[in-house]
């Protein structure tokens, strides 16, 4: 018997704080947000002070009470999460950034295809914006580490259509969490590429945001998964 008492006290202790950490990133769909803080455009991530990723938006398994099937990605970019619906009320949840692109959107679409490290092609009204900031963008960058698509991208369609959002990985971790001037929906590197490993083409993408053009959608987040995240599973 008191062979195991340290193994049950330390098991304790590792429940209180991920107790403690679930009741403060626990929210409902309804839950009312403080805004998010804003950030101008950057095309490298030396051009801006870094920072650390909060906690919260660090890569958790939670509990999600949905209806929807396991499979599914629901994007919540008013409280800056992705869930990747495993059913039996549980998700993967990870942390995003929003670009002007994602935030000022919502809507059911699909995973049209998959690529590694992509290449990049600014949209010509980002060229323009940048330039007159002094910054001039490329008409193309090739994949790599400074590439602001990060390592994975996931290219969002609707009725076989690219949609032009996408998801994907940034060379900017701490953007994590804040609204951005531009991109889509933005991942840390080692999540989107856990993410892309995870989802199939074809993969029912929802994404929450003003105007309710995704319909009806019931989700609901408890918070950390403690018993997953200790033993596995």
């Amino acid at each position: 018997m008191k062979s195991i008492l340290p193994v049950v006290a330390a098991a304790g202790m590792v429940m209180s704080c991920l107790l403690a950490a679930s009741d403060a990133a626990a929210f409902s769909a309804s839950a009312p947000q403080a805004a998010q803080a804003t950030r101008t455009d950057v095309v490298r991530a030396a051009m801006q002070p870094q920072g650390q990723v909060k906690p919260q938006f660090q890569r958790r398994v939670v509990r999600l009470v949905t209806n929807e099937a396991p499979g599914t990605i629901i994007i919540d970019t008013n409280n800056k999460y992705l869930y990747l619906v495993e059913g039996d009320n549980r998700a993967r949840r990870y942390g995003i950034g929003v670009g002007r692109e994602g935030y000022g959107w919502s809507g059911v679409v699909k995973v049209g295809r998959k690529a590694e490290w992509p290449g990049w092609t600014p949209p010509p009204e980002m060229i323009v914006r940048e330039a007159k900031k002094g910054h001039k963008l490329p008409a193309y960058q090739e994949g790599g580490e400074d590439n602001p698509l990060g390592a994975r991208a996931m290219y969002l369609y609707r009725n076989g259509n690219d949609t032009a959002f996408r998801i994907h990985g940034t060379n900017q971790p701490w953007s994590i969490g804040l609204n951005m001037s531009s991109g889509c929906i933005r991942m840390m590197n080692k999540d989107v590429v856990d993410l892309y490993d995870r989802v199939p083409v074809g993969t029912k993408v929802i994404v929450v945001g003003p105007g309710n053009k995704q319909g009806e959608v019931s989700y609901q987040d408890r918070g950390i998964d403690v018993l997953r995240t200790i033993f596995g599973g």
